[in-house]
Order: C-alpha cells, then structure tokens, then sequence
C-alpha cells in the first residue's frame, strides 16, 4: 500500500477532534537509582492495513475484544525519560512538527513536566522511523536537544545514511528514508555509535532486536536486581503483537524477521518478569505474561 505523508497528515487531522489524541502518558518507576517515566509525543492516526497487513484469520476478533474497530488504529506515542546520577536520558525524540498533526508533542509535554530541551544530556536512539527521529530537528533546523550526546546502533545509522536505502526500500517508506537522511546527516556529528551488547551508559545495554528496521535496538536498564527492557517498536501494539506473536505484520520492514524477534523477546520478558517500555503500548509500561498460546500485555 502506497502511503504518502499527505494521506498520513489527513487521517489524522480527521481524528483530532475526536478525543483520540492522547497529550501525556505519566506512567512511572523507580528501579534502585533509576527513576523511569513515560512521556507522550501524542499518538499516530495509521491506516490498519498499513499497521497489519493482510490479516490472519482470527485477528479481527482479537482486536474485537480490544474494542478496536474501523479501517485505523490510532496507538500512542511513549518516550522514555530517564534519570540516573546526572544524566536525563531520553529514548527517542518523537516525530517533530512535520509527520503527523496528533503527534510532535514532545516538546510540550516536557514543558508540562518543567524539564528544558537543554537539560536533556543524552538522547538513545532505537531505530530511524519518523515517529522516533523526526523531533531531532527544531523549526529551524537546529537540534532540538542542544546539549545531548546522541546514541545510535552504528548499523541502523549507516543504513538510514546509505542513499541506495530511498530506492531499495518500500515505496510506502521513501519519505521514511528521505526524512531520516537528512536529519541524521544534520546530527551525524554528535552521535556515538555502538554495536549490539555493549554497556553504552552506566546500567543501560543495548540489545539487537531486528526485523522492524535492519539495526531495530531495544535497551536493558539494570541497577542492582531491577531491571526493564525498552523495546522501541520491536513489539508494536498491545493486542495481535502479544497474542499471536509469530504473525507477520507489514509495519516491519522484514516481516518474518520482526515475528521471530518478537516472539523470542516476549519469551524472555515473560519467563524473567522483565517490566518494559513500549513506544506504542498502553501508558508505556508494564510486563509480558503467558497467556493460552501467546502472551498479554499487564499495564504497569
């Protein structure tokens, strides 16, 4: 399916007056010296056959049962902010002003929370789609987060930068691969790479979790016995990615890839009782448990 920005932007202009747009997500936790909080970035208004694909038999009953109906799913926008000694960390940016009109809120929502751009020292980034590096850049194409050390997989980076990436990769993604360009290119500088295990910040370890994108990473945060797993987007949404793991979706860029990381990283979230941090699930965090043949998302 063919999705342009203007097809993005309308769908969700359709729904802003809607009370769909969901301002400021403050789920909390505290994990020894680690102080953990969800804020929002708004939500996304996408197309379902965009965020799902052909689906399953039986995948419009799960979504039933999460009273989800309609040709749209409209899944909130959750970025971590971390504190820990004299780092304020955030994990992904939000979309900025140029994706979607329900999202871009970041800036706001840190306001609300009295926490200035300038104090941000490090920004994590899980991977390059709009929704989590667009915000790097201000209105005026200066970084939004002035005094931040970036973070980013060196693979994912390089494959955003590749410019053979806007003609090989999915037509309903080549504005994906154009806006990215030009935003790491604009902070290519002030970002620190790392490869899949390593320690990048004190109690914060970079896990390789692909299929989503190419270099997908999710974050294990540790201090002491505690620990949490931001997963970025490499579990999607709180229904059909938690009951039926295994199943394709088309919002991975390599669906058979995406499932098997999915399901293997939910096996570990349920068997440790690991909390996680979900971009798109319900209020951002809380635990993966057994549930029949899959899983179910338990908000924290």
């Amino acid at each position: 399916m063919q999705i342009t920005r203007r097809g993005f932007t309308l769908g969700a202009s359709a729904l802003l007056g809607t009370g769909l747009v969901s301002r400021r997500a403050r789920a909390s936790v505290s994990l020894g010296g680690m102080q953990v909080e969800m804020v929002s970035d708004g939500n996304l208004v996408l197309p379902l056959d965009f965020s799902l694909g052909r689906m399953p038999e039986g995948a419009s009953e799960i979504l039933a049962r999460y009273g989800i109906e309609g040709e749209a799913l409209t899944p909130p926008c959750n970025i971590t902010l971390l504190r820990h000694e004299d780092r304020v960390i955030l994990f992904d940016v939000g979309s900025g002003s140029d994706f979607q009109p329900s999202a871009g809120l970041l800036p706001e929502t840190l306001d609300t929370l009295g926490v200035a751009p300038e104090e941000i020292t490090h920004l994590v980034i899980t991977h390059g789609h709009p929704d989590h590096i667009w915000g790097l850049l201000d209105d005026f194409d200066e970084p939004f987060l002035p005094e931040a050390q970036i973070f980013m997989g060196r693979s994912e980076f390089d494959y955003w930068r590749d410019p053979n990436t806007v003609s090989t990769i999915d037509p309903a993604r080549q504005s994906f691969a154009v806006g990215a360009e030009r935003r790491l290119s604009a902070v290519a500088d002030l970002v620190t790479f790392f490869e899949d295990g390593e320690e990048i910040l004190p109690g914060i370890l970079a896990r390789m979790t692909p299929g989503h994108t190419p270099g997908h990473m999710s974050f294990e945060l540790r201090d002491g016995s505690e620990s949490l797993m931001v997963v970025g987007d490499a579990i999607g949404n709180h229904h059909v990615g938690f009951e039926r793991p295994e199943w394709e979706t088309s919002s991975d860029q390599d669906p058979t890839l995406g499932a098997t990381t999915r399901a293997a990283l939910l096996d570990q979230l349920a068997s440790s009782q690991m909390m996680l941090a979900g971009f798109h699930l319900p209020g951002g965090l809380g635990r993966a448990e057994r549930s029949g043949d899959g899983y179910r998302f338990v908000p924290a």
